[in-house]
């Protein structure tokens, strides 16, 4: 990938930001940059988002960001919550969304959200056990496993406390469930009909809606820094 201008926010997420990363493990990058604001106004949209392997990146642009997290997708609002560490760029405006990051949640998207992305990780896992029984199979049949526990976990976290702590309290608990599931699928399906149930007991602390006014503020803010001034 060329180099994308106006990067706001970007760090590492993924298994090393969890603490489940093994020798091997892909280095996930995720981002939030800006277009300049007058190219929003030509015939074609700017490109929303860039995607690349080789090293794993991905960079959303900034309203297309902003959806993602108001929609409680579990994968984009981890950016805003990364131990300092492990960020690797980390302008003013991208301090901004960090201190924001409460304004996005909401009760409903978060157990929604969190609660679809691990039932996606079962129907993996699941079709993993139609293959061939294989090394390979068995890790892949894990590491959704690994997934649909921290997905689970870390949903309910945030439902009921209104904060994330990205890094599992136990890896080795993690990785024990991804062995057992792969040798009992059901294991899986077991575990996510108990937080289902847990999410319907709990009390959640967020609102019933995010707060749209101060995300829509700070876009206008992106927009208005990348602006250049009139002739």
């Amino acid at each position: 990938m060329s180099a994308v201008p106006n990067v706001l926010l970007s760090g590492i997420v993924g298994s090393t930001a969890y603490g489940l990363a093994h020798a091997g493990s892909d280095v996930d990058r995720l981002g939030v940059f800006a277009v300049p604001t007058v190219e929003l106004h030509g015939l074609r949209a700017p490109k929303e988002s860039y995607v690349t392997t080789a090293p794993d990146r991905t960079l959303h642009e900034a309203a297309k960001w902003c959806r993602l997290a108001l929609s409680g997708n579990p994968t984009a609002v981890e950016l805003v919550w990364l131990p300092d560490e492990l960020y690797e760029v980390r302008t003013p405006l991208g301090e901004e969304l960090i201190a924001l990051r409460g304004a996005f949640l909401s009760a409903k998207r978060v157990r929604d959200a969190h609660l679809g992305y691990a039932a996606q990780q079962f129907g993996r896992l699941s079709r993993q056990d139609d293959g061939p029984v294989s090394a390979g199979r068995r890790g892949r049949t894990a590491k959704h496993a690994r997934h649909l526990k921290r997905l689970c976990a870390q949903g309910l976290e945030l439902y009921t406390t209104g904060r994330l702590n990205l890094r599992v309290d136990d890896p080795r608990e993690y990785h024990d469930f991804g062995d057992r599931v792969a040798d009992d699928p059901s294991v899986a399906l077991s575990l996510l009909r108990d937080y289902e149930a847990a999410f319907d007991a709990a009390r959640s602390v967020l609102p019933e809606a995010p707060d749209e006014g101060p995300v829509e503020a700070w876009l206008h803010r992106v927009r208005a820094r990348f602006c250049p001034p009139a002739p």
